[in-house]
């Protein structure tokens, strides 16, 4: 006999005896086993976190300068209206920065084209019969500038080992320019030379102190074009700007009177360049050349600076609309309702 038969003959035999109507003791005794039967366990884990708990987790908070690495150990966007800005400003750079060199050798410091033909052209004078002029200085000088930019553009081989668009490449090879461009400041203002050539045949920075102020000058531009390849602007590595007029003018939206971006990123990265030799030349007017170095120096820290708060690479789930983040939601519910 189960528990419920011996439940009834008990009730029976109490109200024949006694007569005492037990079926309220009895429905009160099944509720008490339907709600022993129907009661859930939790688990420890299905217990409220402690506010104590969640006030302290939520008050830590990273320090400013885990941060502000944080910060340089991502990329950025180099698709970015910022980052075509950073590229046009790199433009500027590259005017202010080869008007000095230019104003005391006859010699770019950024553009080696002219000065690997004139490499050629004194190779052919030398071995040429009769000829008594041989390897001139301004020869030297474009053998200086154009080797010492190799030089500046090896360098952005650390840039491939660290990558070329992280902000601690970015920032630490600003850095290194600045560091370049500093020196050749000092070593012109050592030289003992105005730094303005008279004429092609009476150059300036013939001394070896003024030879150093033009290879420092041409390091920092070879280091500058390195860093302008991985930007993977309309301007190209945003020092040799031949190509750039070449795009400009083939350009089939030349003409078109809507906004082109690259067109119009062409455009304001080559004048630029012509807006920054003028005030280039303007400063040596008042301060000399030194201190037109100087005041580039100044300029190439608002470029490590602007490196900071460029925009961050987007990630890849932001990139596709969070459609990576909805196709595992449906998988996740497709395996539920397989296992069900």
């Amino acid at each position: 006999m189960d528990r419920q038969d011996r439940k009834h003959s008990i009730a029976k035999s109490l109200n024949n005896t006694f007569d005492i109507d037990i079926e309220a003791v009895a429905d009160i005794d099944n509720d008490n086993d339907n709600d022993n039967d129907n009661e859930v366990i939790r688990s420890p884990t299905d217990r409220s976190p402690s506010p104590t708990l969640l006030n302290v987790s939520s008050s830590r908070t990273p320090s400013v300068s885990r941060r502000f690495l944080n910060q340089l150990s991502r990329s950025i966007d180099t698709t970015s209206k910022a980052t075509h800005a950073i590229a046009i400003y790199s433009c500027f750079l590259t005017g202010l920065t080869a008007a000095p060199s230019f104003a005391a050798c006859y010699v770019w410091c950024g553009f080696q084209t002219g000065n690997a033909a004139q490499l050629g052209l004194a190779i052919a004078r030398t071995w040429t019969p009769g000829a008594d002029d041989g390897f001139q200085i301004f020869d030297r000088q474009a053998l200086v500038s154009l080797l010492s930019f190799l030089c500046g553009a090896t360098l952005g081989q650390i840039g491939n080992k660290v990558g070329g668009r992280r902000r601690c490449w970015l920032v630490g090879a600003t850095m290194g320019m600045m560091t370049f461009m500093l020196g050749a400041a000092l070593a012109a203002h050592f030289s003992g030379e105005n730094g303005i050539a008279t004429g092609r045949g009476d150059p300036s920075w013939v001394t070896p102190t003024g030879m150093l102020a033009l290879a420092l000058s041409s390091v920092t531009m070879g280091l500058q074009g390195a860093v302008g390849c991985r930007l993977g602007s309309p301007l190209g590595c945003t020092v040799p700007l031949t190509s750039t007029w070449v795009d400009i003018f083939n350009d089939p939206f030349l003409f078109a009177l809507k906004h082109v971006r690259t067109r119009d990123v062409r455009l304001m990265g080559a004048f630029s360049l012509i807006f920054g030799a003028c005030v280039s030349r303007c400063l040596m007017i008042l301060m000399g050349t030194p201190g037109t170095m100087g005041v580039i120096v100044g300029f190439r820290a608002i470029q490590g600076v602007w490196w900071i708060f460029a925009p961050d690479e987007p990630r890849k789930e932001d990139q596709f609309g969070g459609e990576g983040r909805r196709g595992s939601e449906m998988s996740q519910v497709t395996c539920v309702e397989q296992k069900r």
